[in-house]
């Protein structure tokens, strides 16, 4: 048996160009975990069924029938969650999950995946699972699962709100809503600003030059930005926004102002970031 963290992410940036021939579009981003996870614990067991208890994520399961199916074994497997990232939120929980549960599952195996293998096995699930074999922080491009580690600086605290009454609109509907608004003949140049000001961040404050999010926009990124945050943003598809502090004092300040708009969360890039 063996558990760990599957810690939830946030993007730094999101820039979206044309939609691509597979029906998916070209983005680039920087996708950095941060600390607030779910507990994942899986068990080999002989049954050849998969089991998955405290909450049941459709992907964890998927993710282990074709682990299971390409490794060309009969184990079954029981997998527990103890989940705390709010679902549907982007914060990429299901995708920490299945990831966080492909990696122990393979572990565990009598002949465990190739890494190249368990990356493709990933990509097929869905464009975050890759990011969550992976350890560090990553600048995803193409799909969102062409992953390249990037050095991003760690000095801040990130206040995390969860808009009441906020619900997530299906990826696909925000995507399809991005076609109807957006020109993408700049995407080259977006994308090249993006991974400039991310290669040229020295220090937290640095992150200020970071672009707004193409898909998805907030006015809780306004309350956050007038309560002294150096970038605020909503990340993935939303509805979730975070804000990013130089220091806990003023980052906890600005979660207490914003205390009525919805659940909220100060925490730290997580301690594999």
């Amino acid at each position: 048996m063996r558990s760990a963290a599957a810690y939830a992410k946030i993007n730094l940036g999101l820039v979206v160009g044309h939609l691509r021939p597979d029906g998916k579009h070209e983005v680039a981003t920087a996708l950095v975990r941060i600390d607030l996870y779910d507990t994942v614990e899986v068990e080999s067991t002989r049954s050849g069924e998969i089991l998955v208890e405290g909450f049941e994520d459709t992907i964890v399961r998927r993710a282990l029938e074709e682990l299971t199916r390409k490794a060309g074994e009969s184990c079954g497997w029981k997998v527990t969650i103890d989940k705390h990232i709010p679902v549907a939120a982007g914060l990429g929980g299901g995708s920490s999950d299945a990831g966080t549960a492909l990696r122990l599952a393979n572990d565990l195996l009598d002949r465990p995946l190739a890494r190249r293998q368990l990356h493709a096995l990933a990509a097929d699930l869905g464009s975050d699972v890759p990011f969550f074999l992976e350890d560090g922080s990553q600048l995803a491009t193409g799909d969102g699962s062409e992953l390249e580690p990037i050095a991003i600086p760690l000095d801040f605290w990130v206040v995390l709100v969860l808009p009441a009454g906020a619900t997530k609109t299906s990826t696909a509907d925000v995507y399809r809503s991005f076609d109807v608004r957006a020109r993408d003949a700049d995407f080259g140049q977006r994308r090249a600003a993006l991974v400039r000001a991310l290669r040229e961040a020295r220090g937290a404050s640095d992150l200020a030059a970071l672009p707004r999010n193409d898909l998805v926009s907030s006015p809780v990124t306004d309350d956050l930005m007038r309560l002294g945050a150096l970038h605020a943003d909503v990340t993935g598809a939303g509805p979730a926004v975070y804000g990013l502090f130089e220091d806990q004092g003023r980052a906890e300040r600005a979660a207490r102002e914003l205390k009525g708009r919805g659940r909220w969360w100060v925490v730290r890039p997580s301690p594999i970031s």
